[in-house]
């Protein structure tokens, strides 16, 4: 795989319907997914000269972040809609060619900053609410 242009990893919300139509949050400039599993520590006092034992189970979860330029457009719309209904809402994460992370999610977090010299800025934070689910492009 050659490198890829960090804009081309994008956020998309999902419009509910079926079938299901996704549009990608305008206007991100930055934009990351970051998957966390839990460790389970089982370590006894019968465990092997004291090394830490850990159970092969735990609760896997996801966080997306993204950050750029509020364009007022549909996107923003759906996820002004998504947080005050605090909703579940189906998404996807498109990482350039390797493949499309999709599943619920939650948005925790919609920041609107604006700065007296600049443009209205956006943030926004999301966590995994299900079974995520990864498509190989």
């Amino acid at each position: 795989m050659t490198a890829q242009r960090g804009k081309d990893l994008l956020i998309k919300i999902g419009d509910g319907g079926s079938p299901e139509v996704f549009t990608t949050v305008a206007g991100l400039k930055a934009t990351g997914l970051a998957f966390n599993a839990t460790a389970i520590d089982v370590t006894n006092a019968d465990s092997a000269d004291m090394w830490r034992e850990l159970l092969n189970a735990g609760v896997k979860s996801a966080t997306v972040t993204g950050s750029g330029v509020f364009r007022d457009q549909a996107s923003d719309a759906t996820l002004r809609s998504v947080f005050f209904a605090q909703s579940l809402a189906n998404w996807q994460i498109v990482i350039p060619s390797f493949g499309i992370v999709s599943g619920p999610f939650k948005l925790t977090q919609l920041h609107y900053e604006g700065p007296y010299d600049g443009e209205v800025k956006i943030t926004l934070s999301l966590a995994s609410a299900g079974a995520l689910s990864f498509t190989a492009i």
